[in-house]
């Protein structure tokens, strides 16, 4: 990064004549240094206006206050720095004048779909993504400037909890084409209905031009009905074979999945190294992305063979003969079926599913959690051990619906005692829940004991 202050003054609506050249844009007091441009915002547990003392002592070139300050750097004032942050980052995205952006949206499957995207792009081109969870109105802009002219690509995750909060985003952002990955029930406590949270999720159109393409999963029963004149949707699924791109013969092994991408004008063999069904999804919409942003389907294919699931998302660990399904980072009612169903596939012996409860589903929480148990009957495990209060709704019904090995759990330490006692060499099992419940502290105090 190097923007002369007085550019940057600019794109915020002052006006100051000053040569200092920025070198980065922080938030963060601790990583100021030589050269920032440090945004004093107000959190939840802090006021960026209290560190700017210790922000000027470390030679920042300007701080961008929303309060009245006495500082020895120079001062820029806005009425909301968390807004002004976004409008700052949206200003630095449009310098980059041959950058592409995707954008991607979606209830679940977000974070997967875009590393995939990026291992697309990737192939042929220099991509920045979105890292970790940095989804939200501090997280876009983060991403955004880590930009430089080295870039051809960006991938930028957007998440929500409330409307509006993805238009932000897209206008920040600016993508030049769009992903949806689904509609599901996340959030529904805030949004009140799927047909809101779909509104929600469509707000990613606000920051795109017209024309652009928009990438819709064909076989979600909401998003196969987005129809709009002013973008071009390309779709893809796995039922519906009217969808743009779609998958044939898929096979999963203990560590992969193999299918047949069919696209207009062609086809070409997909391996990804995961499992579960759910990730074909993904697979397909990167492709899609790939085919109509210029990259080659070998190339394509190629990138998606290196993915590496980031974090706890369906990470598979092997402790001795005994196999586990790491997958704590989220879950809503979609992705509980679709890590049973990886279960499923992937286990050869005992098939044991260690649930948590799904969080901000609102007053849908007890049927979600119902009907999860009622799905964990039939999809042919052996065992269920539930952790939380919501759970238990979960374990109720996987009980009335025939499955006997249920067991309801509040306490950690007396789950982690259980399986500790009772979880056999080729046994698999899978651990998943919303990451508030932090399901990870059970799995990782396992390992003590069954690595020795």
């Amino acid at each position: 990064m190097n923007i002369r202050l007085s550019d940057a003054a600019k794109a915020l609506g002052s006006s100051l004549e000053s040569e200092k050249i920025i070198t980065r844009v922080s938030i963060d007091s601790r990583e100021s240094a030589e050269g920032t441009l440090f945004f004093a915002i107000k959190g939840d547990r802090f006021d960026g206006h209290d560190f700017i003392g210790d922000v000027a002592a470390k030679g920042a070139a300007a701080v961008v206050c929303s309060k009245k300050t006495e500082c020895p750097v120079p001062v820029i004032y806005v009425d909301d720095t968390k807004s002004a942050f976004l409008s700052f980052a949206s200003w630095y995205r449009q310098s980059f004048k041959n950058l592409k952006v995707a954008g991607l949206t979606g209830s679940v499957g977000k974070t997967t779909t875009k590393e995939m995207i990026a291992c697309v792009l990737g192939s042929q081109y220099k991509t920045l993504k979105t890292e970790g969870n940095l989804n939200n109105e501090i997280g876009v802009p983060k991403t955004l400037f880590r930009l430089d002219e080295s870039y051809d690509f960006a991938v930028v995750e957007m998440g929500m909890d409330n409307a509006g909060q993805i238009e932000k985003l897209s206008q920040c952002a600016l993508p030049d084409c769009a992903v949806i990955t689904n509609i599901g029930v996340s959030h529904i406590e805030n949004l009140g209905s799927r047909e809101a949270i779909l509104n929600a999720k469509l707000e990613i159109l606000k920051g795109m031009k017209k024309g652009s393409l928009l990438f819709l999963n064909g076989d979600n029963d909401m998003l196969c009905q987005v129809h709009n004149p002013d973008f071009k949707i390309v779709t893809f699924g796995i039922e519906n074979k009217n969808c743009s791109v779609t998958a044939r013969g898929i096979t999963e092994t203990a560590e992969s999945t193999e299918f047949t991408a069919v696209y207009p004008g062609g086809k070409i063999k997909i391996r990804i190294p995961t499992v579960g069904i759910h990730n074909v999804y993904d697979a397909l919409a990167a492709l899609a992305v790939g085919l109509n942003l210029g990259i080659s389907a070998e190339n394509a294919a190629q990138g998606l063979s290196k993915y590496v699931p980031s974090g706890m998302r369906q990470k598979i660990t092997k402790i001795g003969r005994i196999t586990v399904i790491e997958d704590c980072y989220n879950a809503s009612p979609d992705s509980q079926r679709a890590g049973l169903n990886s279960l499923c596939k992937l286990a050869k012996g005992r098939k044991i599913a260690v649930l948590g409860d799904m969080l901000e589903l609102g007053s849908y929480s007890e049927t979600a959690h119902r009907a999860v148990g009622e799905y964990a009957a039939k999809c042919g495990i052996d065992a269920l051990l539930t952790y939380g209060e919501q759970s238990k709704f979960m374990a109720a019904a996987a009980y009335e619906a025939g499955l006997k090995n249920t067991f309801v759990y509040t306490d950690k330490k007396r789950l982690t005692e259980d399986l500790r006692n009772h979880v056999l060499p080729g046994d698999t099992v899978l651990f998943k829940a919303s990451r508030g419940m932090r399901l990870e502290e059970v799995f990782l105090e396992l390992y003590k004991y069954w690595e020795v």
